[in-house]
């Protein structure tokens, strides 16, 4: 009971995340998730499973609160898709172990670029740029859409990243876009789990905590991406994603690290 409570936390605030960012739900779900032991192929699975409730949650609440570019859904979501289904064929594909260490190191980098992608916003070196053409929307929503499902989280990171880089004045537009978008790569990567693993690849009873949580959350995060300053929180949330997969590689160098120092750390 106390596990499914976490989880639920967990679904809460990566769904809060999310949804006030364009990004860190996969990246922050499956990142605790490893820190908790669970392989990451069923933790990815589990992961995208949820997604599917939480996405179109969240999809319809920035539709209605104004945040959305259709065209942009279309032109990312459907690339996006048919590179997370094969992206989920891989990952379950390939051993346990170094699976793991090569998900949390993915996961560790994409930390990075959160971080700095905010940090700089943050201190005003943001770059502006050309608007991105629609010829490169396809692409990047092919590759970002492999990436999420192999690495458990990377759809928001690289699309989000990348849109809001080049035109950074229609930031809660992409955001929002992104977040409706993410139903369609994670519709097709729990497919894709469920073909490769079967049904018994996902826990349900985890899928069902993270995604009350992050039902609870997703409405509250759509308002929240048009009142919060979002570098200080895209910052938080990079550090946050570093560390917990920072203990992950250290513990597969032999280095244990318990939880509460990643806890210490982060807060400090």
């Amino acid at each position: 009971m106390r596990n499914l409570v976490s989880l639920a936390f967990v679904g809460f605030l990566a769904q809060l995340i999310d949804g006030a960012l364009g990004m860190g739900y996969g990246v922050t779900s499956s990142s605790m998730l490893l820190a908790l032991g669970v392989a990451p192929a069923v933790a990815s699975a589990s992961v995208h499973a949820g997604e599917v409730v939480t996405t179109l949650i969240s999809g319809v609440a920035h539709w209605r609160f104004g945040n959305v570019d259709r065209t942009m859904v279309w032109r990312l979501g459907v690339p996006g898709a048919a590179g997370a289904f094969l992206g989920a064929w891989l990952l379950a594909s390939l051993p346990v172990q170094a699976t793991r260490v090569g998900v949390a190191g993915f996961l560790f980098l994409l930390g990075v670029v959160v971080l700095v992608r905010f940090w700089r916003a943050g201190r005003g070196k943001l770059t502006r740029a050309r608007p991105l053409s629609s010829r490169w929307l396809v692409p990047l929503g092919l590759v970002a859409g492999l990436l999420d499902a192999t690495g458990g989280g990377g759809w928001g990171p690289v699309t989000t990243t990348t849109l809001v880089a080049r035109e950074p004045g229609r930031a809660r537009r992409v955001i929002g876009s992104v977040d409706a978008s993410e139903f369609l790569v994670a519709t097709s990567a729990t497919a894709g789990f469920v073909t490769a693993l079967g049904w018994e690849g996902i826990s349900w009873l985890w899928v069902g905590a993270i995604v009350l949580g992050g039902a609870v959350a997703a409405p509250l995060a759509a308002w929240l991406v048009r009142k919060l300053p979002l570098d200080v929180l895209g910052v938080t949330v990079g550090a946050m994603i570093i560390l917990y997969n920072a203990r992950t590689l250290l513990a597969a160098l032999g280095i244990p690290v318990h939880p509460g120092v990643v806890l210490l750390v982060f807060l400090v």
